[in-house]
């Protein structure tokens, strides 16, 4: 079975493609892109797609590469030794499975998301090379091999915030996710909201870019962002001709919170404003 997007997802022909060969190449699909452009959703409509089960591993900057695997804790069964408690006959009641650990388990093919590796160290991703390559790890304490039978499908995102080791990079199938042109953002709002009005999504669409386009600005916003917005103005019932206004003395749209997300951005704008102020006075 060929993954060719769902009908909640819209995968331009090329992410179609990425997935596929991951999954035939049976590589980690790395994937890179902007802040909301749906990476981590990737994932989640791949599974449904496939009808596979997701399991999802949050990376954090504290993150270690061997809680993937599993956590022995060894203070729990000190202090329940000292209480004569009979659990600490058998070690595996301290051992705590890790994200790996369930999917390689799993008795059908799973999707497993490694989600924002680049907020690890940056000796996270050769941390795990060999466990992603082999499918498999060794359990120490229990002295057996964890082996997958069923090879997990991995998906992996980056928001490009740390470079990623060569070595782990040769091993992934990449897949940068350009930010959506206006035709393929059409799509993504009808599929979020269906028969919402055209002028309403086309001024929008327009307002929405020209933002992007602002030199200077800390942060884009994202799709996600976007859809907020427009969520907003149908609550609010703002006109297309409220967005259509050029007056340059009111440069922020309404409702601007859900795009601009920083004081910069926004003092940006203002500054803007101000300026073309001064200059029509």
């Amino acid at each position: 079975m060929k993954f060719e997007g769902t009908k909640d997802y819209i995968a331009t022909d090329d992410l179609r493609v990425a997935v596929n060969a991951a999954v035939t190449l049976q590589r980690p699909l790395l994937v890179k892109g902007e802040p909301g452009t749906g990476k981590t959703v990737l994932a989640e409509e791949v599974a449904k797609a496939l009808g596979a089960r997701l399991i999802t591993w949050h990376i954090k900057s504290t993150t270690k590469a061997h809680q993937g695997l599993y956590e022995y804790d060894a203070v729990s069964r000190l202090r329940d030794s000292q209480l004569g408690d009979e659990r600490v006959k058998d070690i595996r009641n301290y051992i705590k499975k890790g994200k790996l650990w369930e999917a390689f388990e799993a008795r059908d093919r799973v999707v497993l998301l490694i989600d924002e590796i680049d907020k690890a160290d940056i000796e996270f991703p050769n941390d795990l090379l060999q466990e992603l390559d082999r499918m498999e790890f060794y359990v120490y304490e229990t002295d057996e091999t964890i082996k997958a039978d069923n090879r997990p499908i991995v998906i992996i995102t980056s928001n490009n915030e740390k470079e990623l080791p060569d070595a782990f990079l040769r091993r992934c199938f990449f897949h940068y996710i350009k930010f959506p042109d206006e035709e393929v953002m059409n799509q993504i709002v009808e599929v979020h909201f269906p028969g919402v009005k055209g002028r309403l999504t086309q001024e929008a669409l327009k307002v929405f870019y020209d933002m992007r386009e602002v030199p200077g600005l800390k942060k884009k916003p994202s799709t996600s962002e976007l859809l907020d917005w427009l969520k907003l103005l149908m609550a609010d019932d703002i006109s297309p001709e409220t967005l259509r206004e050029k007056d340059p003395t009111k440069l922020i749209p309404p409702l601007h919170g859900a795009l601009l997300k920083n004081e910069q951005d926004v003092h940006l704008f203002e500054r803007l404003a101000f300026l073309a102020r001064r200059e029509r006075n």
